[in-house]
Order: structure tokens, then C-alpha cells, then sequence
């Protein structure tokens, strides 16, 4: 029988969330939505993407810990990937969002950005100071 599981992570900043996912090709609907799981359970998350096949993925609020966390049933995981290499490429791409509006807040511009071999991201920034 299959369950909903919860996983935590160190997602903060909806905005970056919300944008890292649809740099990953997702479009989350954003705010308190049912999320499915095993035949038709539903649990109530802030962010859901919604799958085809029947079992969703959605993104909680956790006050006590000031993060989000995922919540999905993993017993019918269905993405193209494992759930570990998702998270890795969503708080990856969540860090680039991260960086880039803590520095276009300080003033900078990104002058060169370039994915490497082992998918490693490289940001080159700059600021004219007057």
C-alpha cells in the first residue's frame, strides 16, 4: 500500500522555488492545493504539480523549521528521475535563483553564466560603481 511521504529540505524563498521549478520544466500551481496519491488520497500543500498519471508533487510550509519540504507518494513516483537527483537539480537551480536576486539586489549584472561538464554552474557578476 502506498503512503504519502514528507521530505525536508532547506527551501526557503517561494519565489526562487517557484521559479527554479519552472526552470525545470514544471508549472506549479501556487497555493493551498490537494496533492493525489495512491487511489485518490489527498494531502494539502502550498505549491502542487500536478502529474498525468495520478500522483502529484506538492511543497508544504514546515513553520518549525521556516522551510518548505516536499510531499509526494513515493511509491508511485513517476518523474524521469530519482527523487534524490530531483531534489539535487530543483536546490540546485533554487541556489542560481537564489544568488541571482540576492545580486541584482546589491547592483550587480551577470556578465557570464556557463554550465560545465559535471553540471556545475559558474556565474561571473559585475558592478559598475560610480
Amino acid at each position: 500500500m502506498s503512503h504519502f511521504s514528507t521530505v525536508k529540505t532547506e527551501l526557503r524563498d517561494r519565489a526562487a522555488l517557484l521559479d527554479a521549478l519552472r526552470d525545470l520544466g514544471h508549472e506549479p500551481s501556487d497555493g493551498a492545493r490537494p496533492v493525489r496519491g495512491y487511489r485518490g488520497q489527498t494531502v494539502v500543500a502550498d505549491l502542487a504539480i500536478a502529474s498525468p498519471e495520478g500522483s502529484d508533487l506538492g511543497f508544504r510550509w514546515n513553520a518549525s523549521t521556516g522551510s518548505y519540504e516536499l510531499v509526494t507518494d513515493l511509491d508511485l513516483w513517476k518523474q524521469p528521475i530519482p527523487v534524490e537527483r530531483f531534489l539535487a537539480k530543483l536546490t540546485q537551480q533554487y541556489a542560481l535563483r537564489t544568488i541571482l536576486a540576492a545580486s541584482a539586489q546589491e547592483g550587480f549584472q551577470v556578465s557570464e553564466q556557463r554550465q560545465a561538464n559535471d553540471g556545475s554552474i559558474e556565474l561571473v557578476v559585475t558592478r559598475w560603481d560610480g
